[in-house]
């Protein structure tokens, strides 16, 4: 089944570009382009993609506000943010409002693709100099944890390292000598058990509680 691709951005050559190169690809759909953040939330409803490519200085609704909203009422929605800017003053807000990637637009396509793949199979998107920022951020930041982490299992825990420290599910088998499936159900239990959304913030998570200190 092709991902169904919403594309969110002001600039029309930007939307063009990239309307032109995803359509060369079996497996991504096209299905609908906005130019600012309140049309994306507008088409939501009727277009109902899996990903939406959203940029961030929008004219009307920006980026960021339309990803809380997008969020609010079709949690199921993959955004992953397409932008120019990397700074934290962006990153953090955006993360924090529920997009599950953050690239920048000098992204080279064919990664473009493999990104949007690998967010569909629920794996972070993140450009190191997003990761970078949510780092700093986390760890100068007071933890304030939303459920005790003596909820999760053992196993559950090696889980959630190794979702910070940015691998597949498949790598993740590989490194515990489990089977994907098992991984599958660990990283679904644990995101329930936190109450988080999904693997960018299980790994935020994971981070603001010193998991990866002497990993």
């Amino acid at each position: 089944m092709a991902i169904r691709v919403l594309i969110a951005d002001d600039h029309h050559v930007v939307r063009r570009g990239l309307v032109f190169f995803l359509r060369t690809q079996p497996e991504i759909e096209i299905i609908g382009e906005a130019t600012n953040g309140l049309e994306a939330v507008e088409m939501i409803g009727k277009s109902q993609p899996d990903v939406i490519l959203m940029d961030l200085d929008m004219p009307v609704m920006n980026g960021i506000e339309a990803t809380r909203k997008i969020k609010e009422t079709h949690p199921e929605v993959k955004i992953m943010i397409l932008t120019s800017f990397s700074d934290q003053d962006h990153v953090i807000p955006a993360i924090e409002a529920g997009a599950s990637g953050y690239q920048l637009k000098d992204i080279e396509p064919d990664v473009l693709v493999k990104a949007i793949r690998q967010l569909m199979r629920g794996e972070n998107q993140l450009h190191p100099k997003a990761t970078s920022h949510l780092l700093t951020h986390l760890t100068n930041k007071n933890s304030s944890q939303r459920k005790p982490l003596e909820e999760l299992t053992k196993r559950e825990m090696d889980v959630l390292r190794e979702i910070a420290s940015g691998k597949s599910n498949k790598e993740i088998a590989s490194a515990l000598y489990i089977t994907e499936k098992t991984v599958k159900t660990h990283v679904s239990n644990l995101l329930s058990k936190l109450e988080l959304s999904d693997r960018t913030q299980a790994a935020l998570y994971a981070v603001r509680n010193g998991l990866l200190e002497g990993k």
